[in-house]
């Protein structure tokens, strides 16, 4: 991750790890988290990965005020565990946690999925183009991810 960000806490041992940028395709991917971690009494743990340019403003924020990457952090975590939860409420016997990481999708996804249970990603996020199969990030999850990874299509 990047060096200006502090270190992860340790996954819960057992975790799902899931990416969500906001997108249907990531509504999906977790939904299918979700069900599988309710299967296997398994928690899932819900990343964001953000730059300055893709984040939310923190509440804070005016104009001229320069705010912290912990205040960016902050915002992104909250808008992300906004984004997923009514998602989130369909499995209430689901452990549930939030991390909005600074750092590129890919190089967060396998850094915090490496000792976990499973990462689960769409096949395409914002940034998808609409003709491709699976998304560059996606892919290079497959690719690279020290755990098994999941990446789930739409069914319609």
């Amino acid at each position: 991750m990047s060096d200006l960000q502090p270190e992860q806490p340790p996954l819960p041992p057992n975790s799902i790890v899931v990416g969500h940028d906001g997108s249907d395709y990531a509504t999906h991917a977790l939904s299918a988290a979700l069900e599988i971690a309710g299967q296997l009494h398994a928690p899932v743990v819900v990343v964001r990965a953000w730059s300055i340019d893709t984040a939310s403003r923190p509440a804070n924020w005016e104009f001229g005020y320069v705010s912290s990457l912990e205040e960016y952090a902050e915002a992104v975590r909250d808008e992300l565990a906004r984004d997923v939860r009514a998602e989130v409420a369909k499995h209430p016997d689901v452990e549930v946690d939030y991390r909005a990481v600074y750092a590129s999708p890919v190089k967060c996804l396998t850094e915090i999925a490496k000792g976990a249970r499973m990462l689960v990603v769409g096949p395409r996020g914002r940034g998808g183009l609409a003709g491709m199969l699976l998304g560059s990030v996606s892919e290079q999850c497959v690719r690279h991810a020290k755990c098994p990874v999941l990446v789930v299509r739409p069914t319609s």
